[in-house]
């Protein structure tokens, strides 16, 4: 941590784990808002799915943005700019006069967002190397899957007491909050001799020799798939508890908390227990898990079962993210220290992308059916398995000469 000079461990993983919590806060804490805004916008719960699905897609093309921009002009400046535009969207979306203004706002909002996810594992690549890499990652997942614990909270409480809007005016107030701790307390990583050339033609010269890299773009897929995955939960789950099982929103966030603790614990086994089995091993193992889960929560669904026979295996999957998410960003960036944030930018994407396509899918057969759901998520979890035999396992299974 000698590049960070005056700014201790603990203090720098929370301020980095604070610039990533602001994609779930963006994503989750309006979850337990979606009856309302279907009711206040006069439209369908589609409609409404389709504000994340915007979000989502703002968030995967901010990515490419924001992450071959702090290769060429440092982490710090491209933070602030972005954090500015975060606040002022959020603002907006308060006093968006229609369903479609309001989805328009959310991609802008999500496109701002980004910059606080790329930027942050870029950080992490610039400081941090080999098993301290993994280590720093892991500390950094758990701070920021407290996050999934706190938001729908968050937000059913404030419906509580006041409307949907007072949870856009948090998250104005939080991107504010971020903004001033940045500018003030974070310190420039990545020094300008070891800076990127800042032209189009060598910002997808570097895209297009990351993706060449077999392991990186399996990596990069099977994360990608599950927590596509993981977004047809966030986006089905608002309605299915609450309009199919009947739950109360307060009821709903602490369902949906349940799955942090889930994300906290999969995360810190990486890191913790690294010296015992390798990452490979534990994506290899989480990814099985998966899929696993996914099946049997599609058997549920498919039979009408109950709530508890949902909320287990979701449980599972969500978990297994937990390890898959870090395992596989830090297989992933091992050999990319010199383009980190373009290829954080691009395992940042692809989550996004497929979690665009997930969210809307999930209502397709109307409100009171969870079968797309979970339909959605055992292919996801597939997916990410089948990329990681065909692009990982192959691969070593070459070089070892089997």
């Amino acid at each position: 941590m000698t590049k960070l000079a005056g700014m201790k461990r603990s203090r720098f993983v929370i301020l980095l784990g604070a610039l990533t919590a602001l994609i779930p806060f963006t994503i989750d804490m309006y979850l337990p808002a979606f009856p309302t805004l279907a009711e206040v916008y006069h439209t369908n719960a589609s409609a409404v799915q389709l504000s994340l699905t915007a979000c989502l897609l703002g968030l995967a093309f901010g990515q490419l943005v924001t992450g071959p921009l702090s290769d060429t002009r440092g982490r710090k400046s491209p933070l602030i700019i972005f954090l500015i535009a975060y606040a002022i969207a959020s603002v907006a979306c308060i006093f968006a006069p229609n369903i479609y203004i309001f989805i328009g706002l959310r991609f802008v909002q999500g496109f701002a967002a980004s910059a606080g996810l790329v930027i942050s594992r870029a950080i992490v690549r610039d400081v941090s190397s080999g098993a301290e890499l993994t280590r720093l990652f892991a500390l950094l997942m758990v701070v920021n899957n407290l996050v999934p614990l706190l938001a729908p909270s968050v937000g059913s409480t404030v419906l509580l007491f006041a409307d949907w809007k007072w949870i856009f005016l948090f998250l104005t107030a939080l991107g504010l909050i971020l903004l001033m701790i940045s500018a003030l307390r974070l310190e420039e990583t990545l020094p300008p001799e070891k800076r990127v050339p800042g032209n189009l033609s060598e910002t997808f010269s570097n895209f297009g020799g990351i993706i060449k890299n077999r392991q990186f773009t399996g990596y990069a897929l099977a994360q990608g798939f599950l927590i596509g995955g993981v977004f047809a939960y966030v986006a089905g789950t608002p309605f299915i508890y609450q309009n199919i099982y009947g739950v109360s929103p307060q009821v709903f966030s602490i369902l949906f908390g349940m799955n942090g603790i889930g994300l906290i614990f999969g995360s810190y086994a990486v890191g913790r227990f690294s010296h015992i089995w390798s990452e490979k091993k534990f994506l290899e193992v989480a990814l099985y898990s998966a899929t696993a889960a996914g099946a049997v929560l599609f058997g549920v669904v498919l039979f009408d079962g109950p709530l508890w026979a949902v909320v287990i295996p979701i449980f599972f999957f969500v978990t297994s993210l937990g390890v898959v998410g870090t395992s596989s960003f830090t297989l992933a960036m091992a050999e990319q220290s010199r383009v980190a944030g373009s290829a954080s930018a691009l395992l940042g994407l692809l989550p996004f992308v497929f979690g665009a396509v997930a969210a809307p899918l999930v209502g397709i057969a109307g409100e009171e059916t969870a079968v797309p759901m979970g339909a959605i998520i055992f292919t996801m979890c597939s997916l990410g398995l089948l990329a990681y035999l065909l692009l990982v396992k192959r691969f070593d299974n070459k070089l070892a000469g089997n």
